[in-house]
């Protein structure tokens, strides 16, 4: 009776216990519709093209349940002129972001990798701009603790432009 009793509990903790729940991708129709969105709606400046600018943007940003974009913060960027177009860019995403139906509002953290696409032919004038762009960059960080609450860090986007030479 004993051995019947445990199979019986031993099968109803079976049964009641799931894998973890995998979580649907935030953005409609997922990681690779948010990469070629970001790819197709990050618009790079002429003046970031002109002084050869490359670096990394970190946002983090509140979505909330219609899937609008608010409380947008610069956690890291290695220039301000690479956070205007990213977060003009971020603006347009208002209405893709989808959330748990439990919750109201959810924050995440994407990072953008911003770079330009090295020419065929080796060019000084090009290692020169990049090196001159390293040495003075001026980069936007934060000096103190940044409470993360509950976020999520979705997978990163990379932006490459074409340099003109």
């Amino acid at each position: 009776m004993k051995k019947i009793t445990i199979l019986a509990i031993a099968l109803l903790v079976s049964v009641s216990c799931f894998a973890q729940k995998q979580a649907a991708f935030p953005f409609k129709g997922g990681k690779d519709a948010m990469t070629k969105f970001f790819k197709d709606s990050v618009s790079i400046p002429q003046e970031i093209i002109k002084r050869r600018v490359t670096g990394v943007v970190m946002l983090k940003f509140t979505a909330d349940d219609k899937g609008d974009v608010s409380k947008t913060i610069i956690y890291y960027a290695d220039d301000v002129y690479l956070t205007i177009p990213v977060n003009d860019a971020l603006r347009k995403s208002a209405g893709k972001w989808v959330i748990d139906a439990k919750e109201k509002t959810h924050d995440f953290v994407v990072p953008f990798y911003i770079r330009y696409n090295l020419p065929e032919v080796d060019d000084a004038e090009l290692a020169k701009a990049a090196l001159t762009n390293y040495r003075n960059k001026k980069p936007i960080y934060s000096n103190n603790q940044i409470p993360l609450d509950m976020v999520t860090l979705l997978p990163a986007v990379t932006i490459n432009y074409d340099v003109v030479l």
